[in-house]
């Protein structure tokens, strides 16, 4: 129903209510039709996440490997097979974020407590027990504990940023509205979880639980599944396009055995294994899992807080980034940016605010009366709490006082009398003696104060009154998005103690008007512009005023405002509609949550990988949906810290720039780690397929092939997450999402270092052979030779077209750290006895050495001259 649309007596008579409230009996049988809560979702238990970990076809693949080699008897194998498995399980889910928790942070936000009237008597109940019907009394600092249609209002005002995401708290009133309105525009209402900022009321209660507008938002969080990130998506493909083509090689093989070669169950099962272990790059998740985890200790330092890895790499592809306008883009803190007076209009949004204010007091007496009025006519306190200013009162009074206290008036005053300000007549008015002198201070709406004013100060001369200047003015600013107030004053004699309405109505001087609007950060006006830099479109999507989010727009610099959209635009749009003007218009105002859950689907649905920030409830759905969710850490609420990816601890728009920036980076490392992990896993497999097909015993164990993948992969995988992000990388536009991990030069890449590593191993094998070397050295020796070719081959992967040895080699130090490891753990499999049982491997001397380490050269010369070649083919 449209509650805001009906009388106070409609909505009684269509609740079963009256003026004094339920009976005890009706309550009780509404009561049973359900409670005033959020319903919840089950979430999996800590078992079902960490068993998701092994939900993945190249894990299932060793999990069958280490049961076969269990059945086969060969439990010592089948052991470190299972703790691979085990060890990638372990850090995925140590490093995985904690799952969000955003229908518990929505019921957190429920008042917990309400004072209703039950058959004409005062009770005060809990929260959850209110049914449609009941009358709930409204005072300062409550939660409003459901969704109201207010039948009494006494300067009532309440904060609905966290709903709406208007920055100035809106004055209720008992009014019926004729016409549809948007949820920011329902003065008449008040809902579930929003502040009552100051005043009284009472409200029937029209909607319970779901079926409140943060009811609402709850079951759209629930609607809105897991999205997966786009590095997931592309593992995954990559994951089946590895498992597709292992088990095709496997089939061939088996067949190939049973009709060309002699091989027993036994040993044509054990060289199926070899080739699983071997192909499988069983180091890479934990791998992957660590550059990831690197990024989000390196966003953390920089204030962004991770919440799931896999949106490390998000940020790095990110596209659009739809922002919030209260407390995102802007301070979400009232401020006078505009003085106007009878001679100027002057901007108080100076670098030298305080030096400034004060020298135009000293100069401009028009100015210095405007100090006075916001100094004196103010009924507001600012508070600062550990560091945390705090407005103690109405918004907008607090901005005014803020400004006067730029300007250092030191004045004997003191107050005689007082009329508050009411929704009523629209104005406050005190009686001042300042300096032994008797003012009359006066400000409120301009459309009530210029109607009582006579004259206009115009330096320290009274003039005649100039209507059509000051409406003039007026429209200039509103256009800016300005709230505007009037002040005026005038000095009366020193009789007079008290103040009376009449007081106002004869001798009143305009002093002048304050445009007072919520600002835009400073960081994020420079903030945007690296965006766009780095092809990243912004468009802010909020519930504030369409006039007030163009302002704002034009000041940051978004480019497409001229068309804002506002909400009741974008329900006449179907989905496809929406698709196809989504992308050339940055500016949504009078937006819902619905509103804002459409726009991200529609942008999404142009194939972009979208951010979406924000500080409200209202936010949260779009959070959820969109592939990266960033919630401000400050002023933000629980549910969309709950709801969000990234959570910005310093809540500066500045910071998602530095951490996409992170994003870039970790992508690229990840494509390098990728370059390097898949030819020398493919080599190992090169060596067990020829080997195969030759009718020659398998150059290594499934232990010895599982060394190589887990360790020294693992360890020189590390060092390429470390490596710094190029320097023109933040002017390049954001990748295709659409994009294969492993293009065409990546899968030639992986085919002919794959073959190079695995040549050169059979002929390292083939060499000693004819020496007569015994398996144990020519087992040690293969595993010298691959690990210096895995070490030359990661120094080329630091840049995957350019020459890799330059100035940054040096900056990495944790290359160095991995060099320095491996080269431990290698003398320990080669000179210590308890790893040549374990491993099977032996001692070997100097020139074994010296041949794995030409081999590890040739790698890398090889790989650099087809760089080289490839950039001229490139360039040509």
């Amino acid at each position: 129903m449209t509650w805001y649309k009906m009388t106070t007596e409609q909505v009684l008579t269509a609740l079963e209510s009256g003026r004094n409230g339920l009976d005890k009996a009706l309550r009780k049988v509404k009561q049973e039709e359900g409670s005033n809560t959020l319903s919840k979702e089950k979430e999996a238990s800590k078992l079902q996440k960490f068993l998701h970990h092994f939900h993945d076809l190249l894990i299932y693949v060793l999990l069958v490997s280490a049961v076969l080699k269990g059945i086969s008897g060969d439990f010592i194998d089948m052991t470190i097979i299972l703790l691979v498995v085990i060890i990638n399980a372990v850090i995925g889910y140590v490093q995985e974020a904690k799952a969000t928790d955003s229908l518990d942070s929505l019921t957190s936000m429920m008042s917990s407590e309400a004072v209703i009237l039950v058959d004409g008597e005062k009770e005060t109940v809990k929260a959850e027990s209110l049914v449609a019907g009941d009358i709930v009394y409204l005072s300062p600092g409550d939660i409003v504990p459901a969704d109201l249609r207010v039948i009494e209002a006494y300067n009532l005002v309440i904060d609905e940023a966290i709903l709406t995401g208007e920055s100035t708290p809106v004055e209720k009133n008992n009014h019926t509205l004729e016409e549809d309105a948007d949820l920011g525009d329902h003065v008449n209402m008040a809902y579930s979880g929003t502040l009552v900022n100051s005043g009284t009321g009472k409200g029937i209660v029209v909607q319970i639980g779901d079926q409140t507008e943060i009811g609402k938002i709850n079951q759209h969080l629930k609607s809105v599944g897991s999205n997966e990130t786009p590095l997931i998506r592309k593992m995954k493909q990559l994951n089946k396009q590895i498992f597709l083509f292992l088990m095709g090689l496997i089939l061939f093989l088996v067949l190939f055995s049973l009709f060309f070669r002699d091989l027993s169950a036994s040993e044509l099962l054990s060289s199926m294994i070899a080739l699983a272990v071997s192909a499988v790059p069983e180091g890479l998740p934990a791998v992957l899992s660590i550059i990831l985890s690197v990024g989000v200790t390196r966003m953390a330092r920089q204030h962004a807080i991770i919440k799931k890895m896999p949106a490390v790499e998000t940020l790095g592809s990110m596209g659009v980034i739809c922002s919030d306008k209260t407390g995102t883009l802007t301070k979400n803190e009232m401020a006078v940016v505009a003085l106007v007076t009878a001679k100027e209009t002057i901007d108080t949004t100076l670098e030298e605010v305080e030096a400034a204010s004060i020298r135009q007091v000293e100069q401009d007496e028009s100015v210095r009366k405007m100090a006075e009025i916001a100094s004196y006519c103010n009924d507001t306190k600012i508070t600062y709490k550990n560091g945390v200013r705090e407005v103690i009162g109405n918004p907008t009074e607090g901005a005014l006082l803020d400004w006067a206290n730029h300007t250092a008036l030191v004045e004997e005053e003191h107050d005689i009398s007082k009329i508050p300000f009411d929704s009523s007549y629209k104005y406050m008015a005190t009686l001042v003696e300042i300096q032994d002198k008797r003012y009359i201070y006066l400000k409120g709406a301009p459309d009530v104060l210029l109607n009582m004013v006579d004259f206009q100060l115009v330096d320290k001369r009274t003039e005649t009154f100039e209507e059509e200047y000051w409406q003039q003015k007026i429209s200039q600013q509103a256009t800016k998005g300005q709230r505007i107030l009037a002040a005026a004053f005038k000095e009366v004699t020193e009789a007079q103690t008290t103040l009376a309405h009449e007081d106002l109505h004869s001798g009143m001087i305009l002093a002048g008007l304050f445009g007072i609007i919520d600002p835009p950060k400073k960081e994020a006006i420079e903030a945007v512009r690296i965006s766009r830099k780095a092809g990243i479109s912004v468009k802010m999507i909020t519930g504030d005023h369409k006039d007030t989010a163009v302002a704002i727009a034009k000041e940051i610099g978004l480019e497409n405002y001229q068309n804002a959209l506002v909400g009741k635009d974008i329900e006449q749009l179907s989905d496809d509609e929406l698709a196809n003007v989504v992308l050339t218009n940055d500016v949504y105002a009078r937006t819902t949550p619905e509103h804002k859950l459409r726009l991200v689907n529609a942008i999404q649905r142009n194939g972009q990988i979208v951010g979406m920030t924000g500080d409200g409830v209202n936010d949260a759905p779009a959070l959820k949906q969109a592939d990266i969710g960033i919630a401000m850490g400050i002023k933000g609420t629980e549910v969309t810290k709950d709801a969000a990816d990234m959570v910005l601890a310093d809540d500066n728009f500045a910071t998602i720039t530095v951490a996409i920036k992170e994003g870039r980076r970790v992508y690229e490392n990840l494509k390098k780690t990728i370059y390097f992990s898949l030819p020398t896993a493919f080599a190992q497999g090169l060596l067990v397929v020829v080997s195969l097909l030759l009718d020659r015993p398998l150059p290594l164990t499934s232990v010895q092939i599982l060394w190589l993948n887990m360790v020294t992969t693992i360890t020189l995988s590390f060092a390429l997450g470390f490596e710094p992000l190029a320097k023109n990388a933040m002017n390049q536009p954001p990748r295709d999402p659409k994009e294969n991990i492993l293009d065409r030069y990546a899968v030639f890449r992986i085919v002919y270092v794959s073959l190079l590593l695995a040549a050169l191993g059979f002929l390292v094998n083939g060499f000693l052979e004819g020496s007569h070397a015994s398996e144990a050295v020519m087992q040690t020796t293969l595993i010298t030779t691959i690990v210096f070719g895995q070490v030359f081959y990661m120094i080329n992967c630091r840049e995957i077209y350019r020459f890799s040895i330059n100035k940054s080699i040096l900056a990495n130090k944790v290359l160095w750290l991995s060099l320095l490891i491996l080269v431990i753990l290698q003398a320990l499999l080669i000179y210590t006895p308890i790893m040549h049982l374990a491993l099977g491997t032996a001692t070997i001397g100097w020139p074994y050495i010296k041949l794995a380490l030409l081999s590890g050269v040739i790698v890398f010369i090889v790989v650099e001259l087809e760089k080289l070649i490839t950039r001229k083919l490139k360039k040509s």
